[in-house]
């Protein structure tokens, strides 16, 4: 807590114990800042915010005399950003700040270095906030600044030194992470993806270039020298840019590697020296997403001998390439791919590797650019034996019409559409047979369901272990 008074030029002297742009989630001493959002001015809900225990209220326009103490600013987003360092100590000069962007596997590289890294090091990302074996589920892959610079004091003063966090280019779009340095960024891969917010491809990877310019001049930017705008962000790049890949002038080069079921052998050339690594992340995606990561600890100064004796102990990434430990007869997998790249690569691996029918159950989500819809489920329909089309974060669109976009780039008519999410899981269990894998894409451990404006409770996860508790 910290007395206003410490953060603002005034004599009075209450307690501020937080800081909030939610009015409904105010608490008696916190500050209620009026920040301007896409869709709403949180100006107009300053008398709730007060009403539910505000101690003062930051504001960029003139709002009439009120009952607690009222601070104008020029900005009260660029405020929101300043206040919260200040009230938390300013988290991020004690924190060994690591941001993984990308359309692709930016959960999976920075689940595998937050593990790799062990206990002083936090996470926070799509699969939530995590430290010290704690795990608590978040909203946003990128929270707004006032909960972000919150979790960074918890993890300070829960004895954490290194934060890897996913770094979304919505929240850059947003402002959100403006004023972080980091100590190393990483760019995983580019695709089309959140056209909705960026328009354009180029804006989208401009904003993903963010991440790499706020690199500290001592710090490291590690590329994928295989993506399609690695010269954009090597240009773009701060401190000092490394590469992983399969080219001689990678820093971390991938030679060659053997896929199974089980596992994955792969064989790294870091400094004209050959490493073996066996890991237990499945997929040639899986591959370049752990080159990635061993380069952060190769950056961090951990040597790659202790770097490969971690690598065998990777836990499954949730939701990512998940394999349900309580299937024995047949394979059932839980997977976050949502675009037509993340779905190409899963079902090449899974037909590279199957014994008998794949069975896909999948959507595309409401709301988004839905001229990506046929691209994905023609890659569904080619790829796989059967699929369930069924409802994915739907918003205001009507499932039926979603489904009609992805089958509408494919002549094949292995497939049927059932709306509930939860029946289509359980078609598709019903359905496997021995050696059959079943794919349930696009949603991994997400804990709702968007439909119009209500976020309301729903797990892939938990309807699975459902079906086998009936």
């Amino acid at each position: 807590m910290k007395k206003l008074s410490e953060l603002y030029n005034t004599l009075d002297d209450r307690l501020i114990k937080g800081i909030k742009i939610n009015s409904k989630e105010i608490e008696p001493g916190d500050i209620f800042v009026c920040t301007m959002g896409v869709t709403a001015d949180r100006h107009d809900f300053i008398d709730e915010a007060i009403k539910n225990g505000a101690s003062a209220i930051v504001v960029s326009r003139d709002v009439g005399e009120k009952s607690v103490p009222v601070i104008k600013v020029d900005d009260t987003n660029l405020e929101l950003r300043k206040l919260t360092a200040k009230f938390y100590d300013y988290p991020c000069n004690s924190l060994y700040m690591i941001g993984v962007t990308g359309t692709n596997g930016k959960t999976t590289v920075a689940e595998i270095i937050y593990q790799l890294l062990g206990e002083n090091c936090a996470y926070i990302g799509t699969n939530g906030k995590k430290y010290k074996g704690k795990k608590e589920s978040i909203r946003n892959t990128c929270p707004d600044v006032d909960r972000l610079y919150k979790y960074f004091r918890e993890f300070i003063d829960n004895g954490c030194n290194t934060v890897c966090m996913e770094a979304s280019s919505e929240a850059f779009y947003r402002h959100r992470l403006d004023d972080i340095k980091y100590d190393i960024g990483i760019v995983t891969n580019i695709t089309e993806d959140h056209l909705n917010i960026h328009k354009t491809i180029e804006n989208y990877v401009d904003c993903k270039c963010q991440l790499v310019r706020q690199v500290k001049d001592e710090g490291y930017s590690i590329l994928n020298s295989s993506d399609k705008y690695f010269d954009k962000f090597k240009m773009e790049a701060k401190g000092t840019v490394v590469s992983y890949g399969y080219k001689d002038s990678d820093t971390l080069k991938i030679e060659d590697y053997t896929l199974k079921r089980d596992k994955t052998i792969i064989n790294f050339k870091y400094n004209n020296k050959t490493y073996e690594a066996i890991s237990p992340l499945l997929g040639s995606f899986n591959v370049d997403n752990l080159g990635c990561a061993l380069l952060c600890l190769l950056c961090k100064g951990i040597s790659f001998d202790d770097i490969i004796k971690r690598v065998s102990n990777i836990n499954q990434i949730e939701g990512r390439m998940e394999i349900m430990p309580f299937v024995s007869k047949y394979t059932v997998i839980l997977d976050y791919a949502h675009t037509t790249d993340a779905l190409d690569n899963i079902l090449t691996f899974l037909d590279m590797v199957k014994d008998a029918r794949i069975i896909t159950v999948t959507g595309s989500a409401g709301g988004r650019e839905s001229d990506k819809r046929p691209g994905m489920g023609k890659v569904v329909l080619e790829k796989s034996d059967y699929v369930i089309f069924t409802m994915d974060d739907p918003r205001y669109e009507d499932p039926n019409k979603i489904i009609d976009d992805l089958v509408s780039g494919s002549d094949k008519t292995n497939y049927e559409r059932i709306i509930d999410r939860k029946k289509a899981i359980y078609k598709a269990l019903d359905m496997a047979e021995d050696k059959d894998i079943v794919l349930i894409a696009g949603k991994g451990r997400d804990d709702y369901m968007a439909i119009d404006d209500k976020y309301l409770p729903y797990c892939d996860y938990d309807v699975i272990k459902s079906y086998y508790e009936q």
